[in-house]
């Protein structure tokens, strides 16, 4: 089986200057796995297609990337190249943040351990919230709830 990757070589390019928008084209090729001429090719590209602005900085290029545009294809139109970004952006240290990979894997809970301190207003107006506290906290809740005795304990008007 070939291989292959779900994004092409201007997609890796892109990401590359995402993530460091001083880096040499040179190094952007190596990581890529093209040559530099292609990397300078698919800058060219997306420069004359306004997704990049390369400017001159001493004898370094800086890359900055227009994230409004929005992706070419008609299947990804509505999607802009900030969303496609910031969805593959790495953390500064390389690593997907440890919250991005837990995401992944798992489906969005209460914690295992559900807080103790919730206050009484909430379990009697969110009933569901009382389903992950301990029952003995919803019974204590329950019992706690006064009752008025009459109706200026109430604070009826009538």
């Amino acid at each position: 089986m070939g291989e292959w990757t779900f994004f092409s070589n201007h997609g890796h390019v892109l990401v590359c200057l995402a993530n460091n928008n001083e880096a040499r084209l040179r190094d952007v090729a190596a990581e890529v796995g093209i040559t530099e001429r292609a990397a300078q090719k698919i800058v060219k590209d997306m420069q004359d297609a306004g997704y990049l602005t390369v400017t001159k900085h001493g004898r370094c290029n800086r890359y900055r990337i227009n994230k409004r545009k929005s992706l070419r294809h008609d299947l990804e139109s509505h999607c802009n190249v900030g969303k496609l970004l910031s969805t593959l952006k790495k953390s500064r240290s390389g690593r997907r943040s440890q919250m991005d990979r837990e995401a992944e894997h798992e489906p969005a809970t209460l914690p295992a351990t559900a807080p103790t301190d919730v206050p009484e207003e909430v379990v009697t107006r969110y009933p569901s919230v009382a389903e992950d506290l301990p029952s003995e906290q919803v019974a204590k809740k329950k019992k706690s709830k006064k009752e008025p005795r009459d109706t200026r304990e109430q604070g009826s008007l009538f």
